[in-house]
């Protein structure tokens, strides 16, 4: 059965590559069967790509991609969790570096993590949303329904919204969506309050809340909008919490979970929000592993507050499954010159991605000597396997066909430079300040 449904996903797939579909569709299987490549061009070498390695690059630079046909396949084979469990997504944005690129359009400033602390963590380049489905437990077993390249004229805010609007109509029930402290804001509150999803969002230590408005006293002038100020990192604000967990990790240290209901942002003063705090005494209480954090739960029903640990932890396969794209599929390495030609990239990418999550229930896996056979299978460990499982289940695409060789350029003809592009600043200048006349 498992085999069935991996073939008539590749079948599918094809269907979505309009133009030069055999070309990148053989790129994709090269990637998914040759761990060995190091570079886009050795994935011209491998032998599922019957190719000559020019009509890779030509691919990406003529190559159509249905991207919406193709996000409806991923979202058709989505595998469902258990009985009884509820899908969980996870969104976030991810950098692709270009600081020497100035043939590059479109390139922006963007975020760069793990750098030391007297460094500017910023580079330039292309950001990409994603919207994965989490596994559980947390892992690189990330399965993409969407991916985006965020615009220099777009925020991450916007794409993701429109990323959800389009997505969930496609889900067979009613997901929980998970964020990083970037989305639990008023924008993304906002622009996701009509979507059939349910949202714990993580937010900065610092956020400011306000309770409900009190009543009008009949006085002159404008009524009170907001309530009391809940600042998070102030608990001479907080109050006593409506609801209250304590348990235990899988470390057996002690967990507080607590949880204010009624409360709004000053921007979305429509919307009413439950802000939960988790107190896990065991974190070493450093910048990545804080003892107190704090979520916004924002959905029709509560929420348990002993599945708030267990269901943020999810969030983390977003970043494994990442570093998995990145250093193994070779996601960050191409020097494509246009955005949309990477855009293609990361589409076979995904595609790579998504065949190896509907393959891991084959069972078939390539172990090295020194790696454990009771650890559960990595994406790399069936990936070794793929070459045998793609030989049995062969390909749509094509045979190329012998060409005459090419005229060449014409005689005279000049090979100008490729045009240059700025970095892409996304700064607004403030409006400056009228000085009273003396």
């Amino acid at each position: 059965m498992y085999l069935n449904t991996l073939q008539s996903f590749r079948h599918e797939v094809y269907a979505c590559l309009q133009r030069a579909g055999d070309a990148l569709f053989e790129v994709a299987d090269a990637l998914l069967t040759d761990p060995s490549a190091q570079s886009l061009a050795e994935l011209s070498l491998a032998p599922s790509f019957q190719r000559r390695w020019p009509s890779l690059y030509a691919a990406f630079a003529d190559g159509r991609i249905d991207q919406q046909a193709l996000s409806e396949i991923f979202a058709r084979y989505l595998p469902l969790p258990a009985d009884g469990e509820r899908i969980w997504l996870g969104i976030d944005a991810s950098s692709i570096q270009r600081p020497e690129s100035k043939t590059a359009r479109d390139r922006s400033v963007v975020y760069v993590p793990n750098l030391p602390q007297s460094s500017k963590p910023i580079s330039y380049g292309w950001q990409f949303s994603a919207v994965v489905l989490l596994p559980q437990p947390a892992s690189s077993w990330t399965y993409v329904l969407d991916q985006a390249r965020i615009a220099s004229h777009q925020s991450a805010i916007e794409v993701a919204a429109t990323q959800l609007r389009w997505l969930l109509p496609h889900l067979p029930s009613r997901p929980i969506v998970t964020t990083d402290r970037w989305y639990g804001c008023a924008p993304f509150v906002l622009a996701t309050a009509d979507l059939a999803c349910d949202k714990l969002l993580r937010v900065k230590s610092n956020r400011v809340f306000y309770r409900p408005a009190p009543p009008k006293t009949g006085k002159r002038g404008a009524p009170r909008k907001d309530g009391e100020r809940f600042r998070c990192n102030d608990a001479s604000t907080h109050g006593e919490p409506d609801e209250e967990w304590q348990g235990e990790d899988e470390a057996g240290h002690a967990i507080t979970v607590a949880c204010w209901k009624g409360l709004h942002l000053r921007k979305a003063r429509c919307i009413e929000l439950t802000l939960i705090r988790v107190i896990r005494q065991g974190a070493s209480d450093k910048a990545r592993d804080p003892r107190e954090s704090w979520f916004l739960w924002v959905a029709e029903d509560s929420l348990p507050l002993e599945q708030v640990p267990p269901g943020y932890k999810r969030r983390y396969s977003q970043e494994h499954g990442y570093r998995f794209q990145k250093q193994a599929l070779l996601w960050s390495h191409p020097r494509l010159r246009t955005p949309e030609q990477f855009e293609r990239w990361s589409q076979v990418v995904a595609i790579v991605q998504n065949q190896l999550v509907l393959a891991r229930q084959l069972g078939q896996t390539y172990l090295r000597p020194w790696e454990s056979v009771s650890r559960p299978p990595t994406p790399q460990q069936v990936r070794r396997a793929m070459a045998r499982i793609v030989a049995q289940l062969g390909t749509p695409a094509k045979a190329p066909k012998l060409r005459g060789k090419s005229a060449g350029r014409a005689k005279g003809s000049k090979i100008r430079p490729a045009p240059r592009y700025g970095v892409v600043r996304k700064t607004t200048s403030k409006p400056k300040k009228r000085q009273n006349s003396a």
